[in-house]
């Protein structure tokens, strides 16, 4: 089977404006589930977390079924699933926690693919603990990571690496398994910002190496919340500050405050409607992402075909940056002589959603020498063949 386009674009009020959007990178459009799981557990009756009454056990319930549908998506056992405001906040909280045990002399390796989420809180814990940071380099010919420069920057005093498994705007996904296992040969822990991946593939925790992994629901069709994935058992060894009363167990200890219940509810309904795209003939919800899953990348890797084939056509005045062999359906581009800003507003006036910027990548567009802004444009499920020649004509127009 294959997607069922038209049934999926139903669920988007949003696409009613007539608007072709892609600024998925940024965040989805977010289909009517999840704002009506939102809007039914805010509605309640709803309290605090508790097994008493009705409206407490609606919110355990909320939790719950968030860390399972999180779980499910990511391959990862459901007691290691920690809620936080963003993919940021989160990487900064770890930052700390992890930083408690590094001492002078220490290193971190990060990369110079990634989005600022996952540099400059290692940056400033690194600089707070005296530790060294190293740096996995970026070929500007390729846009892949230069694994050599990996290899000169690991050491037996490496205590992190941090990498991304998707860049948000080239959208090259390096290695991130032979990254890891030769992290974890010298004992370093691995980070994996998965914010921009998750949108696009099932996620196997496992199978990537990562120890820790952190993602943004609102990237795949959910609210704006941030998860991170981690080893129960390795949780178990971190010691956050906390208030004194508040839980000590895993996951809890990690999560500060009352959680928004109704946006747990809404990141559960973007799994379940994610694993309903195609499900076919699958049982269980990790089954039927799966499938779901898979049906989406074909349509996107076809879409993303359509899309390069068709900025090839327009020659020399489109310069398209993003080259690796293994990316996700995102491009950035930019225009000989123009400013991508005149581009995004040009397409703006057609009824085309594509930024221009840089998009807190602060480190590829310095190691490549890129201009900000460039025109990102990322394709979503919701996108179609339509959408793509609307970008194309308008483009064509502005050029």
């Amino acid at each position: 089977m294959a997607l069922d386009l038209p049934a999926l674009r139903a669920h988007f009020p949003s696409l009613d404006s007539g608007l072709a959007f892609f600024d998925g990178p940024g965040g989805t459009q977010t289909p009517r589930p999840v704002a009506e799981a939102i809007a039914a557990t805010l509605t309640g009756p709803l309290s605090n977390r508790g097994v008493v009454s009705p409206s407490e056990r609606n919110a355990e319930r909320a939790v719950a079924d968030f860390r399972a549908a999180c779980a499910d998506l990511l391959g990862t056992p459901s007691n290691g699933i920690v809620h936080g405001r963003s993919a940021t906040q989160l990487t900064y909280d770890f930052s700390r926690h992890l930083a408690k045990d590094w001492r002078a002399g220490d290193e971190i390796v990060l990369s110079r693919l990634d989005h600022d989420c996952n540099v400059r809180p290692w940056i400033q814990a690194a600089e707070r603990a005296g530790v060294r940071v190293r740096w996995i380099e970026l070929d500007a010919a390729t846009t892949e990571l230069d694994l050599a420069s990996y290899e000169r920057a690991l050491s037996p005093r490496t205590r992190l690496v941090a990498v991304t498994a998707a860049s948000n705007v080239l959208g090259t996904e390096p290695p991130v398994r032979r990254i890891a296992d030769r992290a974890h040969e010298v004992g370093a822990l691995v980070y994996v910002d998965g914010v921009h991946y998750a949108a696009h593939h099932l996620v196997d925790i496992p199978a990537l190496g990562a120890d820790l992994f952190v993602c943004s629901p609102y990237k795949f069709l959910g609210p704006h919340c941030g998860v991170l994935a981690g080893r129960p058992e390795l949780l178990e060894t971190l010691r956050p500050d906390k208030l004194l009363p508040s839980p000590d167990t895993v996951p809890e200890r990690f999560e500060f405050g009352t959680l928004p219940y109704e946006i747990l509810a809404g990141a559960t309904a973007a799994v379940d409607f994610l694993a309903a795209l195609d499900p076919g003939a699958a049982v269980s919800r990790r089954e039927r992402l799966a499938r779901s899953l898979g049906s989406l990348h074909r349509h996107e890797l076809a879409l993303r075909t359509r899309l390069e084939e068709g900025l090839h056509a327009l020659g020399d005045a489109v310069s398209v940056h993003s080259k690796a062999a293994d990316r996700t359906p995102t491009l950035l581009m930019s225009f000989e002589g123009r400013d991508a800003r005149e581009a995004q507003a040009h397409l703006a006036g057609r009824g085309v959603v594509a930024p221009a910027g840089s998009f807190y990548a602060y480190e590829p567009f310095t190691a490549l020498k890129l201009e900000d802004p460039a025109l990102r444009v990322g394709l979503a499920p919701y996108n179609t063949a339509d959408d793509v020649d609307r970008f194309l004509d308008g483009l064509s127009s502005f050029l």
